[in-house]
This record gives C-alpha cells, structure tokens and sequence, in this order.
C-alpha cells in the first residue's frame, strides 16, 4: 500500500483501487471538472450509483478523459448499483447505467440496498411509497432471485464483478449460502464511529472485500438524517492528527486502510481530493489503532428513514 495505485485483490482475481472518489450528492454541472482533477491526481477508482442521478455527467466526463488520452478504460475502475426498484429488472437496469456511463462493460455492480420496492421503470429511482407514504416493498422478488439475475450479467460480459452493499451480517451469511459466484464486494457505512467489526471481520474471512461508504463519518452529508456528529472533531483523531502532521480526515481514511477497507470519501473541493488520497507516506501504530478503536459509538449516519417511513436497519 505504497500510494494511491494500491489495490486489493478481490475473491475472483481483479484488482480494485483501495481509494476511491464518491460521486453521491455530485451536482452534474460540476461533475467534469470534478473527474478531470481527480484523474490528475491519480484516482483510478469512481463509485457512482443509478440513484446519485449522475450517471450520465459522469459518462461524459469519462468519454472525454478517454477521447483526450488522459486516461485507458481498462486503468480505471467504475462500480454502480441497482436500484431499489429495479431488482425484477436487472440487465435493462444494468444496461440503462452503462449507457449513461458511456462504457462497455461495468468493474463492479452492487445491489445498492437488500430490499425489492414497486418497479417505477428502469432510470426512475425516485423511492417508492404507498399511499401511508411508507417504502412500496415488493414482496415478489427475492434477494436470491436478484443475486442469480446479476450472475448473469457476469455470463454476459456486461460486468466484471457483482457484490452488495448495505447486507447486513445475516443477509451477508445468505448471500453466501445461494450464490454461485460470491459477491466480491459489501460496500457499507463504516467509520471510527461506526466500526462494525463483526460485520467487516465476517466479510473479510469469507474473503468479501469490504468498501466503505461514508468513510470519514458522514455529519455533513447526511445531517438531515441524523445531525451533524462528526468523528473528525473526537479529541482521539485530533490527537493523532497533530501526532502524524495529518488531518483528522486522513487519520481516519488511514485507519479504514490499515483495516483492508476500500476507502470512497467524497468531497467536490480540490484541496480535499488531494488530502483525502495522500494517505500513504505514513502507518498508524498498533497502539493508535487501539486507540481509535475505543472511540466506537455504534453511530450510523446514513439511513434514510426520514425519506422512506421505515428504518430499513431495525
């Protein structure tokens, strides 16, 4: 882990960048100029999503990256999700998010959350609700039956590798036991105050990469959720910040690599993409490690309970 080409191994051979660049809550006007500087300062690695509504800011800031040489398709990895309410319809949904992305082929396809809602058509992500303005679950598809249709897209070529995202460690267990092709990946909130131990640590022994969204905490994007608590201002990583030269931000994104996490911070501020990926001229001790460890509040800060009537982690 030597910079920012560093990269882990997944279960089937393929190489994933352990830092990555988020694209939620990307406005699309900004999203060229976003793309470009990140490429310029070595990011190889984009998390996008049908639902971050950018996918197709995106393609097109790709499209001109490859067209100008700044960058070769296979150097750089592209994972996006399907949608809530496109689990009866994967391969259209994965088609329609290789369209907008302008690619070929995708590196890694998440189920973006282990629940079925009512199909609202394929690019339509708004959140689905009945008439108590609760999530429309539909009750006809199932995880399993979702899993075997994104194992064929594998078969088909369109994606490299097919993991989840959001599973908890029983759905995890599940996804284990129906699957013919594993996931790769479980892309889940985790940060020093979210740890998740049990959760990564299961994960990582049946050799699921764990990537982990919302790695410094969360407190500004999702204070409409939850408020704004922040993990950076813990005296521990502040502490640790002013021991290593650091920020607070890179204290923690460090510490998520030295779990073997895949780190997606986001941020749209250039002198933030920067610190976020000079990560790797420094090692956090055995015993800093420790430290950060105690400072677990079990505080998750991505749910979106307040928009779908229903607290999905209960």
């Amino acid at each position: 882990m030597s910079g920012a080409g560093s990269a882990i191994t997944l279960n089937n051979g393929q190489k994933m960048p352990i830092i990555g660049l988020g694209v939620w809550r990307m406005e699309g006007h900004k999203i060229r100029d976003l793309i470009f500087n990140a490429l310029h300062m070595g990011y190889r690695h984009f998390d996008c999503a049908a639902d971050y509504r950018n996918e197709k800011e995106v393609g097109q800031a790709l499209a001109e990256a490859f067209q100008q040489g700044l960058v070769k398709r296979e150097d750089i990895f592209i994972t996006t999700k399907l949608w809530n309410s496109d689990h009866g319809h994967v391969l259209e949904a994965c088609k329609d998010s290789l369209k907008n992305l302008q690619l070929e082929y995708l590196d890694l396809y998440l189920v973006h959350f282990p629940i079925a809602t009512r199909h609202a058509g394929v690019g339509t992500t708004d959140s689905a609700l009945d008439e108590d303005g609760v999530l429309d679950i539909d009750t006809t598809v199932s995880l399993e039956g979702t899993w075997h249709a994104m194992e064929d897209l594998v078969s088909a070529g369109l994606v490299r590798s097919i993991g989840i995202s959001n599973y908890d460690i029983f759905l995890t267990r599940d996804s284990l036991a129906y699957s013919k092709i594993k996931p790769a990946v479980n892309q889940i909130e985790t940060h020093p105050y979210f740890q998740r131990e049990s959760l990564v640590k299961f994960c990582q022994k049946h050799k699921i990469a764990v990537t982990a969204h919302t790695p410094l905490g969360g407190a500004a994007a999702n204070i409409e959720w939850f408020g704004s608590v922040s993990c950076l201002e813990d005296p521990c990583l502040q502490s640790l910040a002013k021991k290593y030269k650091k920020t607070a931000a890179q204290i923690a994104l460090r510490w998520g690599i030295q779990r073997n996490l895949i780190v997606i911070p986001k941020s749209s501020k250039v002198e933030r993409l920067k610190e976020n990926i000079d990560v790797f001229d420094f090692e956090l001790s055995k015993e800093d490690m420790e430290a950060i460890k105690c400072i677990d509040r079990k505080l998750r800060t991505n749910n979106p309970e307040k928009f779908w009537g229903i607290h999905l982690f209960a």
